[in-house]
This record gives structure tokens, C-alpha cells and sequence, in this order.
């Protein structure tokens, strides 16, 4: 039996909780897999439908962790326990036991300076387990910087399940909603600095002179929301911008679809950075072109120039001349295709067997 300790996870949203859903789903189904997670509202419906344990842990966060270690510490004491697989060194720290751990790593979560006190816990948990497991391999280099040791991580991208199958009232509703907006852009993903979501806005009022019937689709929520909005109002892009939050899955995979480019060029904010962006592959799925940011794993997720492009987010001219050579004689179409194909090198399918290569 393996245990998946996790601070993230369905029914809560996000890549985090998508990635830990898909490695327990797909790990059951070759070993006996029990999780601990965070308590969420909404969570029993959800856990009804899995086909294996899990166990929810609520309380105060400061205390949960504390909590959740207890009661994993006890767990292996009580049963046969093969290993323990964690998508943070933090859901490690308090865990004691000689059995053989693994570890995920992301990027921001490890990018801490060196002999700081925050490196010091991070190396002490990562260089006790069996294996570290990267996302990327900017995210390993990043860990090897840090002070992982190198012998330890091996790289294993993010997976993804296979693309929904689109509703076609969906799809008409996305049709009445954009009406003749052309071309379209894209992004999925939180308001935060480091998605870049203002430099794509900046060359957007650049890009209108040349297509009047540009739009720019944002989903998502965050921090960042209002700023941007603010920021549309004053460039006078209202008319070019679309907002949208809280919406079903069905119409945010329609919006992706019907869309021609998926643009999120990250970039290093304070110490968050983007350590792989998964939301490039699930646009890809679809046939959908990406422009990612060179700070960050982004490039284990596009493929320069075949599949999309990489720019220098911190640069605006960078992001505008992407965004207009994609555009102009529909080079787009041509990069979604080739997309779509490299898209399926993540499905779970073939992801899975790298961990199970490791388990065994």
C-alpha cells in the first residue's frame, strides 16, 4: 500500500489538485492507495466516487498539519505501508518513519535562497527520501541549485486525462457569446503576477490597431482581478477584453477550443515561478497553440517553434511580436496540429509508468 499525503486536492480547483487527483486515480488502479487530504467543503460527495481511501483532515491550518501527521504516524504503525507520496516537502516534515518517501516538487515552493532558514528545512526533508520528483527539468535545475542532491530527482511531467468531449450546445453558446470577435486569445489561469495577464493586456491595445476584432478571454480569479480590470478600462479595451470566473468546465474547455491562441508568458515574481503550466497542455488537447515565458518550465510544455513559442515575458515587445507572428498568415493553425500530437506524450497512460518505474 501506498499512502498520497496532499494540502491539494478535488474537489477543490487548480493544476495542483488536478495533478494529485490524476496520480491517485491512476496509481489505484496498479496498487492499494490511501490518501490524507485537507478537509473541503463539498469534499463527501467526491470521495464517494473514488475507487479507493481517502481520509479528510480539517481543523485550524496552523494545527492540521500537526494533526495530519499524527494521524499518518499512527497509520503506519497499524498497517503495512510500502512507501509515502507527497506533493510537498511541508506534508513530509512531521512524518516519521523508515519507509521509503517521495517527494513532488513544483518550482516556487523550493525557491527559497541558500543556508536561508526556509532552505535549510526544505533540504533537510528532500534529501531524506527515496526520490524528488520535478515537474520539469527547469524545476530539477532549480532543486540542484538549491542543494537537492542531483542523484535523487528525476523529472516527471504533469499529466493530463484525455480531452473532454466538447457539448456542441456548448460550443454554440461560445459562438453566440464571441459572435465575430477575430482573432481570438486565451488564458486560463489565477490573477497573479507572475501569469503576466497586464503585458498581454499592454500589447493587446498594439495589436487592435492591426486586428479591430481581436478579443481577449480571460478565465480565472485572483488577487490580480481587479487591477486588470482596471488597467482594461483605462487602455479603452473593454470592448476587446472578456472576462470570465465560475464557470463550468464544459464552457471553459468550449472557450479553449474556439479559441486560436493560448497566451501565458510567465515570468519570476518575488519567488513564485511557473515550474511546468499545465494549462499549455490542456489547451494543446485541443488543438490550441501556446506562448509561454522562458522563467520557468514552460518549455517541457511547448516545444519552441513546433508547438508554440517561448518569449521573454518580462519583455513586451517579446509578447507582442509572438502574439503577431502566430497571427499573421493564421501560423497558428499549423502549430495547433503539431500540438495536439505532442499533447499526447502527457496522458495519464504513459505519465503513470515513470512513477510506477520508480515504485518498483
Amino acid at each position: 500500500m501506498y499512502l498520497i499525503v496532499t494540502r491539494s486536492f478535488p474537489p477543490e480547483l487548480g493544476g495542483m489538485q488536478s495533478l494529485m487527483w490524476g496520480l491517485s486515480k491512476e496509481l489505484s488502479k496498479n496498487f492499494m492507495i490511501k490518501v490524507f487530504a485537507d478537509h473541503i467543503e463539498g469534499h463527501k460527495d467526491f470521495d464517494e466516487q473514488a475507487s479507493f481511501s481517502i481520509e479528510r483532515v480539517g481543523g485550524i491550518k496552523l494545527l492540521r498539519k500537526y494533526r495530519k501527521a499524527q494521524l499518518i504516524n499512527e497509520y503506519i504503525k497499524e498497517n503495512k505501508v510500502d512507501g509515502i507520496i507527497a506533493d510537498h516537502w511541508k506534508s513530509l516534515e512531521l512524518i516519521q518513519t523508515s519507509k521509503k518517501k517521495y517527494c513532488l516538487i513544483h518550482g516556487k515552493e523550493i525557491n527559497h535562497s541558500k543556508n536561508s532558514a526556509q532552505n535549510k528545512r526544505i533540504l533537510k526533508v528532500l534529501n531524506s527520501v527515496e526520490k524528488v520528483i520535478a515537474n520539469s527539468q527547469y524545476t530539477k535545475n532549480l532543486a540542484v541549485n538549491c542543494g537537492v542532491i542531483e542523484n535523487k530527482i528525476v523529472v516527471i511531467n504533469c499529466g493530463v486525462d484525455s480531452a473532454q468531449e466538447l457539448n456542441k450546445k456548448t460550443l454554440y453558446k461560445v459562438e453566440s457569446i464571441l459572435k465575430f470577435k477575430n482573432p481570438r486569445l486565451i488564458t486560463v489561469s489565477r490573477f497573479d503576477k507572475r501569469k503576466n495577464h497586464e503585458k498581454i493586456v499592454m500589447a493587446l491595445r498594439n495589436l487592435k490597431q492591426i486586428y479591430p476584432d481581436i478579443v481577449y478571454i480571460c478565465i480565472g480569479y485572483g488577487e490580480e482581478e481587479e487591477n486588470i480590470k482596471k488597467l482594461v478600462k483605462e487602455l479603452d479595451l473593454e470592448a476587446q477584453v472578456m472576462f470570465f470566473k465560475d464557470i463550468s468546465n464544459d464552457l471553459k474547455n468550449a472557450l479553449v477550443y474556439k479559441s486560436n491562441i493560448f497566451v501565458m508568458p510567465s515570468i519570476i515574481y518575488k519567488k513564485s515561478v511557473e515550474g511546468f503550466g499545465i494549462a499549455y497542455v490542456e489547451a494543446a488537447q485541443y488543438g490550441i497553440p501556446s506562448i509561454g515565458g522562458k522563467d520557468g518550465g514552460a518549455s517541457d510544455a511547448i516545444d519552441h517553434e513546433k508547438t508554440g513559442l517561448i518569449c521573454d515575458g518580462n519583455s513586451l515587445d517579446e509578447i507582442y511580436s509572438s502574439i503577431n507572428s502566430m497571427l499573421e498568415n493564421k501560423k497558428y493553425l499549423n502549430l495547433g496540429k503539431n500540438a495536439k500530437e505532442f499533447a499526447n506524450k502527457f496522458q495519464w497512460l504513459k505519465i503513470i509508468e515513470e512513477y510506477k518505474k520508480i515504485l518498483n
